[in-house]
């Protein structure tokens, strides 16, 4: 039908498409393309196109940018068509502008006028072009001009339009949440819309909302128990089966929301177990739809209230998945036993050999994801050999990315389940190796810090030996050929450190070691500074011990080399060897004493030292020292900035009437501080007589004059509104009060065991495993012990190596807390007044319920009442698939279908409503209207005020009322 124009294209467009699929290189597609954008410049340039070629020219353009070529001569025209009262060429008008213009574009103000047009045009199928193009290109400042319109369509009479409002609103939230948190409601209402389409676009918007807060929806949790289930049951028509699966798609996003709503919830909890494992029992393993509704319950399951029958219904599935030959099942059972794991470590022992023979899989993202897995399940009867595995793996990938995460995860095992101190040694010293640089500095100065201060022993023999195996492990490895920097920084600090101290290598080895290491790095100049400090220590320990230091020819010359060096700190570190090499024992002794490394160094900041000095040097006539803060000039800076801040904070518009005038009292006038800024003049007392009169408004007491001082006000200038120079009065300072927030209540919930199974792959026999693979999993699953997570890195190692293999631990399953948020009341102050001439704003606390959100809903006159009523139990929950009524009765299936809704069902829009609240597990509701308080004779007329008076930041008061009706009218 294409070559004989039935879809009412041209050869020449037709031709275009056939050219580019047979085009054999990119270069000849290019060329092809640009010669297509040589036509079009041309031929849409002419005056009196038709349509109907204008809209094949537009489409053409589309191609030309799907390829990756510019085309944004044709924008314009494409705009042009969207005005257009054809409704072929509006649709694709609409959709060359959603594809080529961003919402960011400069033409997006031309096409605002005809999407308001659109939106509210008599064809509904205009309509739905107008919003398809408002949920892709109206951005955060032309949102108000369309949200009235798309508020409007949520009422719409077509499905369709209904749906694609919902949509176009969640744009608006995503894109500016602040601009439509009035209008968060509408997604309620439209979660009970007849239509099941309507229903499944709203779970979008309500995802977000959930995964943002909770809270103000848990009273939807056995609305969306009821909907679940009803779709889980076949209810809905056939048009929205999938593989033969009812609405997988509203499944999985019901799923999602659940598991956010029941998360530490025990009350919320207990409504999702029958409806999950009625998806987990009815879920088809068969194809990958049904696959996917597993998986998603058995997320829901491991992060809602934990369920004994639903953790055991979760590990039957995930035996399914293991056991299955495809490595995307395998993938996704390994994620699940990762995430089950945490509330029963009994789990995974079900599964040893399957996950054993993930390990060794060929396929390197599930041997990756077995890796997470393994380490989860970590604990100190079988560290090493996951970390033993960990760092095989490590060696024989490439990735640097992986491998770092790899030898992270390494360290911080080792660090935390480490059985003895010479494996922990031995298994950094590897990865130090393997990863190179790519291990984080941190974790080499925690090793050195480790070597240096034990694993918590308190036995110095263990010390003893703790540094002589890592001396021994060193000089083994400082003669392979290219070591990371890193690792060498720790080899030299430790020779060093404790070459020498056991006595079983002289210095004379140990320096030359380290100079051959200097010689052999010359490049590296941070690991010459540590080579020549160690040096430096390894001669000042024979000093102190009162031996002959004999320095070898190589020492000499590399010390010699390092004395002409550009680089001053390794200049300063071989003076240092040269001055300390001079000294005698004793002094040597209490520059560097031996094993002093971790030991804290008291500084005195004061220099009492020098005490005798400064006043000897006083009493022979020196000037005294002169404290810093006189010397920087920053004496009373402190206190100008507290004055500063006290009388911007008095300043503010104020609503408050005048006080009565009080009649003045006679008394004496008390003299006011003068202010630090104010420059003091000494004057003559006969002067100062004569001018009295100039200042005595300011304040100034008579008894002043005797001081010689007065207040020199040459040049200052008058300001309106400015306070006099006397101190603010210390009455002015008021504080307000916030409400105390509600308490929080957890209850800790009890601990949940999973029943073990033997569920792996019952096809294999026993004689056909192979031993390795179960020596491989009774060491890793061969106890029950729950690994405890700890945090400091050296009472890390200690504790685990402190006869963590010898101390019995019981099997714990996790504890998952009930967490109740109690109400939270916050009550901000009005904000702060800019003009305040007068005494301070008396903080008036708001009312507890917003007078605004009661008037809600007056300027419609179809709302009367907003009704609350609690939620109920499952067994009482309103039928809300049974709303859905627009499907013929061939389409309805199950045993019920769908239920019509009769005076007996509760109003749907009444329980969705967001004042719904839960009165005890009885599964009674009770609904009771919400009385509003109007204002005024005419409420609209009141609305629309306080809506002005809300515009202009300002909280009405009682205190001068004729104030606002002279602002307001």
């Amino acid at each position: 039908m294409g070559s004989q124009g039935g879809f009412g294209q041209s050869k020449e467009f037709l031709d275009l498409i056939k050219s580019i699929g047979e085009a054999r290189s990119k270069a000849e597609e290019d060329r092809i393309v640009i010669r297509e954008i040589e036509t079009l410049k041309r031929r849409i340039s002419e005056p009196d196109i038709p349509k109907r070629k204008m809209k094949e020219y537009i489409i053409r353009l589309l191609y030309v940018e799907m390829l990756g070529h510019d085309a944004s001569f044709g924008y314009i025209h494409a705009v042009k068509m969207t005005h257009d009262d054809n409704l072929p060429s509006k649709r694709t008008g609409y959709l060359a502008v959603t594809l080529f213009l961003n919402d960011d574009h400069d033409l997006i103000i031309l096409i605002v006028n005809t999407i308001q047009k659109d939106l509210k045009s008599d064809n509904y199928l205009v309509v739905c072009a107008a919003l398809n193009a408002v949920c892709r290109l109206i951005n955060d400042e032309t949102i108000p001009a369309v949200l009235p319109l798309v508020v409007d369509l949520l009422s719409h009479s077509k499905e369709a339009v209904r749906k694609k409002a919902v949509m176009a609103l969640h744009s608006f939230h995503r894109k500016s949440p602040s601009s439509v948190s009035h209008l968060i409601s509408n997604f309620r209402k439209r979660l009970c819309d007849n239509d099941p389409g309507v229903m499944g676009a709203t779970l979008c918007p309500l995802f977000d909302l959930v995964n943002a807060d909770p809270t103000p929806y848990k009273d939807l949790v056995v609305s969306f128990v009821s909907i679940l289930k009803q779709v889980a049951e076949h209810r809905l028509p056939k048009s929205y089966d999938y593989h033969q699966m009812p609405a997988p798609f509203v499944q999985i996003k019901l799923l999602k929301i659940l598991a956010l709503l029941g998360s530490g919830d025990k009350l919320a909890s207990e409504h999702m177990y029958t409806v999950i494992g009625d998806v987990i029992r009815k879920g088809d393993s068969s194809s990958n739809i049904g696959n996917a509704i597993l998986y998603e319950s058995i997320r829901c399951v491991s992060s809602i209230y934990p369920n004994a029958k639903l953790l055991e219904a979760a590990a039957d599935v995930i035996a399914k998945f293991l056991k299955s030959d495809s490595h995307n099942l395998k993938y996704m059972g390994i994620d699940a036993l990762g995430r089950l794991i945490k509330l029963s470590p009994l789990i995974a022992e079900q599964h040893q050999l399957a996950v054993i023979d993930c390990l060794e899989d060929p396929d390197d993202t599930l041997k990756r994801k077995t890796f997470e897995l393994l380490y989860k399940m970590t604990k100190s009867s079988n560290v090493e050999v996951i970390v033993d595995r960990m760092i095989d793996y490590m060696i024989s990938i490439s990735d640097d990315h992986y491998k770092t995460y790899i030898a992270s995860r390494c360290v911080e095992l080792a660090e935390q389940f480490a059985p003895s101190n010479h494996w922990f040694i031995q298994t950094m010293n590897k990865v130090f190796e393997h990863a190179g640089d790519l291990v984080n500095i941190k974790v080499a100065h925690n090793l050195m810090r480790l070597i240096a201060e034990g694993f918590g022993e308190d036995d110095d023999t263990t010390y003893s030996q703790l540094r002589s195996s890592a001396v021994e492990s060193y000089l083994r490895i400082i003669g392979e050929p290219k070591l990371p920097s890193v690792f060498l920084q720790v080899i030299c600090w430790v020779l060093g450190e404790y070459g020498t101290a056991d006595g079983k290598h002289s210095a004379s080895y140990i320096t030359g070691k380290l100079c051959d290491m200097a010689e052999a790095y010359s490049n590296d100049e941070t690991v010459k500074a540590y080579a020549i400090t160690a040096l430096t220590k390894i001669y000042s320990f024979e000093i102190a011990a009162g031996r002959k230091v004999d320095m070898l020819s190589e020492c000499q010359s590399l010390v010699e080399e390092l004395l002409a060096s550009h680089s001053t700190d390794l200049q300063q570190r071989a003076y240092e060897l040269q001055s300390v090499i001079g000294l005698d024992a004793r002094a040597v002794e209490a520059i560097l004493p031996h094993d002093a490394s971790c030991e804290d160094i008291e500084v005195d900041k004061n220099i009492s030292f020098l005490n005798d000095y400064v006043q000897k040097a006083i009493e022979r006539g020196a000037m005294p020292y002169i404290s810093e803060n006189e010397r920087s000039g920053m004496v009373n800076m402190s206190n100008f900035s507290s004055q500063d801040q006290q009388e911007s904070g008095q300043h503010g518009l104020r609503f408050e009437a005048y006080e009565v005038p009080k009649p003045p009292v006679p008394s004496k006038v008390t003299p006011v501080s003068l202010s630090s800024v104010t420059d003091l003049v000494p004057v003559s007392e006969s002067l100062y007589a004569r001018e009295t009169h100039h200042i005595t408004s300011v304040g100034v007491a008579s008894d002043t004059g005797s001081s010689g001082l007065k207040l020199k006000l040459d040049g200052v200038q008058k300001k309106w509104g400015k306070p006099t120079y006397s101190s603010p009065a210390s009455s002015s300072n008021s504080t307000s009060q916030n409400p105390v927030n509600g308490v929080t209540k957890v209850d800790v919930a009890t601990t949940v065991n999973s029943k073990v199974r033997d569920s792996y792959d019952s096809r294999k026999q026993q004689n056909e495993i192979d031993p390795e693979k179960q020596k491989l999993a009774a060491s890793l699953f061969g106890g029950s012990t729950k690994p405890e997570r700890r945090t400091s890195a050296s009472s890390k190692v200690s504790k685990a190596s402190a006869g963590a293999a010898d101390r019995p631990q019981d099997s714990k399953a996790a504890i998952v807390p009930n967490k109740t948020s109690g109400e939270k009341t916050n009550q901000q102050p009005p904000p702060q007044d800019l003009l305040d001439l007068g005494e301070p704003t008396v903080t008036v606390a708001p009312p507890t319920v917003d007078p605004f959100q009661q008037l809600e809903g007056l300027l419609d006159a179809s709302i009367s009442s907003t009704v609350s009523p609690s939620v109920g139990a499952v067994s009482n929950a309103p039928d809300i698939m049974s709303l859905y009524t627009g499907s013929t009765s061939s389409e309805q299936r199950g045993a019920g279908g769908y239920i019509p809704v009769t005076g007996d069902n509760l109003n749907l829009l009444s329980e969705l409503s967001s004042a719904a609240a839960v009165r005890g597990t009885t599964g009674e509701t009770n609904a009771a209207p919400l009385s509003l308080s109007v204002k005024g004779a005419n409420a609209k007329d009141s609305l629309e005020k306080d809506a002005k008076v809300r515009q202009m930041g300002v909280t009405p008061t009682s205190q001068n009322p004729n104030l606002f009706r002279d602002l307001l009218g």
